[in-house]
């Protein structure tokens, strides 16, 4: 039986201290580290080191993590991102997630909430081959893409969990809190309109032709993937 690759993280983070403490706790629990220090040095390891996540603090010197993320996305790279954050604002939360990041992680550093938001999305992949099907839209889960009229949609790690959630429970109406707990795993501090963020972007790829809306809001309580 082939041996499953250790996982990789790239850390771009300008403070050395707080890069290197984000490393051994990384490292102690089974995973490789690179650390890049600056925006150049991320590009380049991004590409070199092929990492299975990459961890950008938002503030790099200079340069932005979210310009970071997004060079990423605009050259393809469809690897999960987190972004570190100093604030906890509803702006700052949207301007992650518009820049193409998945997730964001709160100063200051807590090495086991961090460990424990790494894990959500490093854990192995069991899906095989499977696909899931709604209507004329269809999400492989192999390559976690989605296909609708033999279009191909790219999708990033979150926007394919909360699809992949909604079309498990098709006519479901599902609550906000439910798409919270079994899509991000864990509680946002506060109230986040992230689910409505997230909706609104995967609606722009999944009707990018003219195509039916099939994730409906429910006003005041969440979301069904239903034909209307």
């Amino acid at each position: 039986m082939a041996q499953t690759p250790t996982p990789r993280v790239l850390l771009v983070e300008p403070d050395e201290i707080l890069a290197h403490s984000l490393s051994n706790d990384l490292r102690e629990s089974g995973y490789e580290t690179a650390i890049a220090h600056d925006y150049t040095t991320g590009i380049r390891q991004a590409t070199e080191f092929q990492p299975s996540l990459i961890v950008i603090d938002r503030m790099l010197g200079g340069e932005s993590g979210l310009s970071l993320c997004q060079q990423l996305r605009a050259s393809g790279a469809r690897v999960p991102v987190v972004l570190l954050m100093a604030r906890d604002l509803v702006d700052d939360r949207v301007a992650c997630l518009e820049a193409g990041a998945d997730d964001y992680f709160l100063k200051p550093y807590r090495s086991e909430d961090f460990l424990r938001l790494v894990q959500l999305y490093l854990k192995p992949d069991t899906s095989g081959s499977e696909q899931l099907r709604f209507a004329d839209l269809v999400l492989d889960l192999s390559t976690r893409c989605a296909l609708r009229r033999d279009r191909v949609i790219d999708l990033t790690m979150k926007e394919f969990e909360l699809l992949k959630y909604l079309m498990e429970h098709p006519r479901e109406v599902l609550t906000r809190e439910q798409i919270l707990e079994n899509v991000w795993g864990y509680d946002f501090m506060g109230e986040s309109n992230v689910i409505e963020v997230y909706v609104r972007y995967l609606r722009l790829k999944i009707e990018d032709e003219g195509e039916k809306r099939l994730i409906q809001t429910v006003r005041g309580v969440g979301y069904v993937l239903r034909e209307a």
